[in-house]
């Protein structure tokens, strides 16, 4: 069995090998001859594959051609969440068949297949729906290669903008897909049918040649077809849709944008423990805010200003931004209350110290007129004023209390809110 093997190997590579350089070029000459490719009164023939369905192949008259389309991603080169348009570099292969172009390559020096200029050969019209721009690597490829079965292949390679309807409600931690439609432009679906060549071959054929290194993973690729009426003609239109899935590698954001907002809540929550002047605190509140503006200021620029949901990293910057904002008029509240009771225990205590002056003074040297009265009434008034001075020093006391009582409960109420918060956003947030 192994010698059988042998020698089929070894007869194929002595057929193969039976032409020279010059025969292989005489054999090139003769197989273009041959074609009819030197003549262009035949091109308009040629440009019709389903003319030679009806010619060579009656079984073919009433079915359509099948174009056959695979296309490789290459690289994720941009995504706008802005404007809602994502750029790859794609590698697109088409093949349409010609049985015109058909041979035998035992009769040409084992040539089974050739570059031809694709001037010359009818190419199928189709075009991505999504297309916002198109731009090839270098240029568009002027050649088509012809396969002795009698198919046509074409190879392009280009950046492709299109349009695509991003979900970015669970943004930075988002999965997103992307649709490419291919579809005839005036080819109705009794003409063209559009099919992939391989489609168990181009995820695991994008993810080999995949290079981009960036901020998005390619994930898989997805084909279907469908069918959709022309808009003026009201044809009927066979379509060829991928969608691509793509995931965005979220570290960028969390260390830029989640990790440096919830330290600053952290902050936030330290400072109630800070003994210090008011000015001083309500500043440093005061900063903490501005820094959450600018976070917000991030997420807007980067972000589309319409959308049917909120992005969860604007609610989550959003709500902190509000949380702080609270903070702030707490402190101010709790700064004034304590404000209050020393302006008042400073007045009390200046009106005390003038009328025990005053008392004092006035037993040292009594009026003419007074020093005939009794002493129980002289001393009178001044137990009088001792107690009322009593009874005035429980209201800066009193607020004094009701302002560390307001700070403890709302730092407890506060710290609560920050963890259900977190945790609630968190488990809406990021999904493994």
């Amino acid at each position: 069995m192994y010698l059988h093997w042998l020698i089929f190997s070894l007869a194929s590579i002595w057929r193969g090998s039976a032409c020279n350089s010059r025969q292989y070029a005489e054999a090139k000459i003769k197989l273009w001859k041959d074609l009819g490719l030197e003549d262009n009164s035949t091109q308009n023939e040629r440009m019709w594959p389903l003319m030679y369905n009806y010619k060579y192949e009656s079984k073919y008259a009433d079915q359509p051609a099948d174009i056959h389309v695979d296309i490789y991603v290459s690289s994720i080169t941009n995504v706008n969440e802005k404007a809602q348009s994502l750029t790859t570099q794609l590698k697109m292969i088409t093949v349409w068949p010609n049985v015109r172009m058909m041979w035998n390559p035992a009769n040409y020096c084992q040539i089974e297949t050739f570059a031809a200029p694709k001037n010359m050969f009818w190419t199928p019209d189709i075009g991505i729906l999504e297309s916002i721009k198109t731009e090839y690597g270098t240029k568009e490829s002027p050649y088509v290669h012809l396969r002795s079965s009698g198919v046509t292949i074409s190879t392009d390679i280009f950046a492709l903008t299109t349009a695509c309807k991003m979900d970015l409600y669970r943004f930075p931690f988002d999965t997103q897909k992307c649709s490419i439609t291919l579809q005839s432009a005036v080819y109705s679906d009794k003409e063209i049918v559009i099919k992939t060549l391989n489609a168990n071959h181009i995820i695991n054929k994008s993810k080999e040649i995949f290079e981009s290194q960036g901020e998005w993973n390619l994930i898989n690729i997805i084909h279907s077809n469908k069918t959709t009426f022309d808009g003026l003609e009201r044809l009927k239109m066979h379509q060829l849709i991928y969608e691509i899935e793509i995931k965005r590698r979220p570290v960028l954001y969390v260390i830029n944008i989640i990790i440096p907002s919830c330290f600053l809540l952290v902050l936030d929550v330290i400072s109630f423990f800070v003994d210090s002047k008011a000015a001083d605190k309500v500043a440093f509140k005061v900063t903490l805010l501005l820094s959450v503006s600018v976070m917000l200021l991030i997420i807007n620029n980067t972000l589309p200003s319409t959308g049917r949901e909120i992005p969860l990293i604007g609610v989550y910057c959003g709500v902190i931004f509000c949380l702080i904002g609270i903070s702030i008029m707490e402190t101010i509240f709790v700064n004034y209350l304590k404000y209050q009771a020393a302006k008042k225990r400073s007045v009390e205590t200046t009106a005390d110290l003038t009328g025990r002056d005053v008392c004092v003074r006035d037993q040292q040297n009594p009026p003419d007129s007074f020093r005939d009265q009794n002493e129980e009434q002289s001393c009178t008034p001044d137990c009088l004023k001792l107690i009322l001075n009593e009874c005035r020093q429980i209201t800066p006391l009193s607020l004094t209390k009701k302002a560390r009582i307001i700070n403890v409960i709302f730092l407890t109420l506060y710290i609560f809110t920050d963890i259900v918060f977190m945790s609630v956003l968190w488990s809406y947030w990021y999904i493994p």
